[in-house]
C-alpha cells in the first residue's frame, strides 16, 4: 500500500485527507511542522508528499513552504511533492513547479483532482523505482561479468546479449564444438573470440576462415592444406587452417557455405582429429577447438540436401543464438557512441 505524507499545521486537513485516501487504499501520515515532516521522511518509506505553504500563524508569504520544498527536493530529488495552500500566489506556484514540484493545488481542494493526481504520481514513482532497481541490478550483473571474464573489449549493455555472454563464458572451458547463429552483423566472430579468450586454449592460436569468401574448390585446401601439385598453381606445400589452429581455436564463419565434400572431411576431423592434406595420403593429427557460425537456416539446408545432418549434430553440441540489434535496443546507444568516438 502506498504511503502519502501530509505536512500541514492544520490537524483538520490531515484528518480530511486521511479519510479520503483510506477509501482508496492509500495510507497517510500527518506531520504538523516542517521539522516533523522531515523526520518522518527520514524514518518512513514515503511515496508522495502533500505540503502546506504556510505554517506560522498569520503568515501568508509562502516562504516557509518554499524552504521546506527545497529541503525535500535536495534530500529526496525523485520524491513527488504536491503543494497545497489557501493563499495562492501564481508566481510562486510557477517557480516551484519549474523547480520540480509535481502540482500546486488551492484550498479547498477538489477531491477528484487531488486523488487522480496522487494516484498517477504514486504509480509513476513506483514504476520509476522498479526501473531504477532493474537498471541497477543489470549494471551490477554486467560489472560482475566483465570482472570475471575476458570480453575482448565488447561494447554492450542490453540484457539480451548478457544472457548470450553468460552462456558463452560458461561453455568456453568445455572442450566441445560451439555453433553461433544469428543475422549478419550481430557480432558472431567477437563471441568466438570471447570463447577462445576464456577457454583452456586461450594461449593458443585463434584462426579464422570465412567459408563464404572462398571459391568452393579452394575451401578444402584452406581447411586442410595442400601438397605441391595438388591443384593448378600449387607450386609448394602449404598448411591449412586446421594445422595453423593446432592447440587453439578454429573459427569457421559462414559454415553453411561449405561444400558437401568439405563437410564430409570436416566431419571426420571433428570425430577423430585426423585429416589429410589435399593431394596427400599422409594422415595428420591435430587438437583444435572448432567454433562455427552461420546466418543460414541449416535445418532447411538439411531438408534440401545441401548440408549434412550428422555434421550439424557434431557442430551443434552447444548453440549460441545471437539476437539481432533490433532485439537489443540497449546496445544501440553504446555502439553508436563507440563508432562515433574520435
Amino acid at each position: 500500500m502506498p504511503t502519502v505524507l501530509i505536512i500541514d499545521d492544520n490537524a483538520a486537513v490531515g484528518v480530511a485527507l486521511d479519510v479520503l485516501f483510506s477509501l482508496h487504499d492509500i495510507a497517510a501520515l500527518h506531520a504538523a511542522s516542517p521539522e516533523e515532516g522531515l523526520a518522518l521522511l527520514a524514518s518512513e518509506q514515503i511515496d508522495l508528499v502533500i505540503q502546506d505553504m504556510n505554517f506560522s500563524a498569520d503568515t501568508t508569504s509562502g516562504e516557509e513552504g518554499v524552504a521546506l520544498f527545497r529541503q525535500i527536493r535536495a534530500r529526496y530529488p525523485d520524491l513527488p511533492v504536491i503543494l497545497l495552500t489557501a493563499w495562492t500566489h501564481l508566481d510562486a506556484a510557477v517557480d516551484l513547479v519549474k523547480a520540480g514540484a509535481a502540482d500546486y493545488l488551492p484550498k479547498p481542494w477538489n477531491d477528484e483532482r487531488l486523488l487522480a493526481t496522487v494516484t498517477n504520481l504514486v504509480e509513476l514513482g513506483q514504476a520509476n523505482r522498479a526501473l531504477a532497481q532493474r537498471v541497477g541490478r543489470e549494471r551490477r550483473e554486467r560489472r560482475e561479468l566483465e570482472n570475471q571474464y575476458d570480453l575482448r573489449g565488447l561494447v554492450w549493455a542490453d540484457p539480451a546479449l548478457e544472457r548470450v555472454l553468460q552462456l558463452a563464458c560458461q561453455v568456453a572451458r568445455a572442450d566441445v564444438p560451439v555453433l553461433i547463429t544469428g543475422p549478419n552483423g550481430t557480432g558472431k566472430e567477437r563471441i568466438a573470440e570471447i570463447i577462445q579468450a576464456n577457454s583452456q586454449v586461450k594461449d593458443g592460436p585463434f584462426v579464422v576462415l570465412n567459408c563464404g569468401a572462398l571459391p568452393s574448390e579452394l575451401i578444402e585446401a584452406e581447411l586442410f592444406g595442400a601438397d605441391a601439385g595438388a591443384y593448378t598453381g600449387a607450386s609448394k606445400a602449404r598448411e591449412g587452417k586446421f594445422e595453423a589452429a593446432d592447440g587453439g581455436t578454429l573459427f569457421l564463419d559462414e559454415i553453411g557455405n561449405l561444400p558437401l565434400a568439405g563437410q564430409m572431411k570436416l566431419l571426420r576431423v571433428l570425430e577423430t582429429g585426423r585429416f589429410e592434406r589435399l593431394g596427400s595420403n599422409r594422415e595428420r593429427q591435430v587438437k583444435v577447438r572448432v567454433v562455427s557460425a552461420t546466418n543460414a537456416d541449416l535445418a532447411a539446408m538439411i531438408r534440401a540436401g545441401t548440408f549434412r545432418e550428422d555434421l550439424l549434430y557434431r557442430l551443434n553440441v552447444i548453440e549460441l543464438r545471437l539476437p539481432a540489434l533490433a532485439a537489443r535496443p540497449g546496445d544501440i546507444l553504446p555502439l553508436a557512441t563507440s563508432f562515433l568516438a574520435p
